[in-house]
């Protein structure tokens, strides 16, 4: 067994995914025993400093000796990886809000624009080419590293990365664990005493089987009552959504209703918070010519509006030249929910674990869902690797609307390979929130030209 392993965090200056994998690794018993390097890279050095920083400090606070490299170089950062953790976004807020509002103006119905829908394709088409670049990179210098990827669209990268590279890809997400705390609050049991089976597509997925861990009850009939029973507009922006398709469809989904809505096209009335994601004024000011961007909203479960009239003037993450940072001193270390430094842990050191959801290609893992379409799904993992797990199948209804999502991955992809506004066209109209070719069309033209410096090139 290996006495050394090499870490590359890609997209170092993440203030939320780097601190938590930087914490992981360094709290982890089995890492603690054997030579660690880390390396972390990013292309905005000012963040990448910090992170930097905060390693070095929470190394020494916990008595570590480590190898630590902070680099704007991608292929020193993964030269001879055994992991490599991805979480990427380039000016996130500036297209996040293009993504956002401008399918709204030809009038499609889209909730959110990170994942799904149109705003979630231009998402995938502008992450894509660096990913590539990343994978394309590890096939050279690291060729046997396995790829944690925490960067969205989460589904229609690895499924692109997978097709389009040799790369060993998983792709991770906290969205199943999310739905376990719904599980628990509506179940008022601690979730360490509910056993669940997620299953379907990235912030899209479902409980196949929900039961209690100390004797294998199935929980489902008393979830029903208990959902019932709860006020109707209790927490509705989250939930609201999930209920009423729980209702329907008799499985209960997760994240939330801003994720599972983008995959709909009847989701926007369910949605309150969608108006004020990331609202502005347009006759007073043009947020992508004069740079202030609007501020974004998560949704309305954490009671966004209930602020003082008068607030003392902060910095807002959109805004230009702002800095996101955070400190050892302010953060500390503590264990993150996420599952990629136990999955890590599990192939190192030939430690089998069963994780709760990954998202890999599907092959005949999920019945009736496209072969090779990224899926989320629990794993098997150990030395030799991440193994998914054969599930039951999900409803008809259910496992129609993810298929329709793989036909919109495969065009994805040809669109990016081919450079062909015409494949973006195809995917946008089987899209259940598309609903005018006309308008599709100048979507497609718009967002080609105001995101032009940042996708790659697309024509007729």
């Amino acid at each position: 067994m290996k006495n050394r392993f090499k870490f590359a965090i890609i997209g170092a200056g993440s203030v939320s995914f780097c601190p938590a994998t930087l914490s992981d690794i360094l709290l982890n018993r089995s890492f603690s025993e054997v030579a660690l390097s880390i390396s972390l890279m990013d292309i905005a050095e000012e963040a990448l400093r910090v992170s930097e920083s905060f390693c070095r400090e929470a190394a020494t606070s916990i008595g570590r000796k480590i190898s630590l490299m902070a680099t704007t170089n991608l292929a020193e950062a993964l030269e001879g990886a055994d992991f490599v953790v991805t979480a990427i976004e380039k000016d996130r807020y500036k297209w996040w809000s293009m993504d956002f509002h401008i399918p709204r103006r030809y009038g499609f119905r889209q909730v959110y624009g990170e994942n799904g829908g149109p705003g979630g394709m231009f998402h995938m088409l502008r992450n894509l080419g660096p990913m590539l670049e990343i994978a394309r990179t590890m096939e050279r210098v690291c060729p046997d590293a396995w790829l944690l990827n925490y960067t969205n669209p989460e589904a229609k990268l690895v499924e692109a990365i997978s097709r389009l590279t040799r790369v060993k890809v998983v792709g991770l997400c906290h969205g199943e664990q999310m739905g376990m705390d719904q599980l628990s609050e509506f179940l008022q049991m601690p979730k360490e005493e509910i056993e669940a089976e997620a299953v379907g597509l990235n912030h899209f997925g479902w409980f196949t089987r929900v039961t209690r861990k100390s004797d294998g009850m199935d929980l489902y009939p008393l979830l029903r009552e208990k959902e019932r029973s709860i006020d109707w507009l209790a927490h509705w922006d989250e939930f609201g959504l999930s209920r009423l398709m729980f209702r329907t469809f008799g499985l209960w989904p997760y994240p939330g209703t801003n994720h599972i809505g983008e995959y709909l096209a009847w989701s926007d009335e369910m949605l309150a918070s969608t108006k004020i994601q990331y609202f502005f004024d347009p006759a007073e000011h043009d947020p992508w010519q004069d740079g202030r961007l609007p501020e974004f909203v998560y949704s309305f479960s954490s009671n966004p509006t209930s602020r003082p009239l008068f607030p003392e003037q902060k910095p807002f993450a959109g805004d230009p030249g702002f800095v996101q940072s955070f400190s050892f001193e302010k953060r500390g270390l503590s264990v993150s929910n996420e599952y990629g430094i136990p999955i890590a842990e599990a192939i190192a050191f030939n430690r089998p674990a069963r994780i709760g959801a990954v998202n890999m290609a599907n092959r005949g893992y999920v019945p009736g869902l496209p072969e090779g379409m990224a899926v989320e799904l629990p794993a098997l993992v150990d030395g030799t690797g991440i193994h998914p797990v054969h599930t039951a199948p999900l409803p008809t209804a259910v496992t129609a609307m993810i298929a329709q999502q793989g036909a919109i991955h495969s065009l994805l992809i040809e669109a990016y390979a081919e450079k062909s506004r015409n494949k973006l066209l195809q995917a946008m109209l089987i899209d259940p929130t598309i609903s005018n070719y006309h308008n599709a069309v100048a979507l497609i033209d718009e967002m080609c030209k105001r995101q032009q410096e940042i996708l790659p090139e697309l024509w007729w």
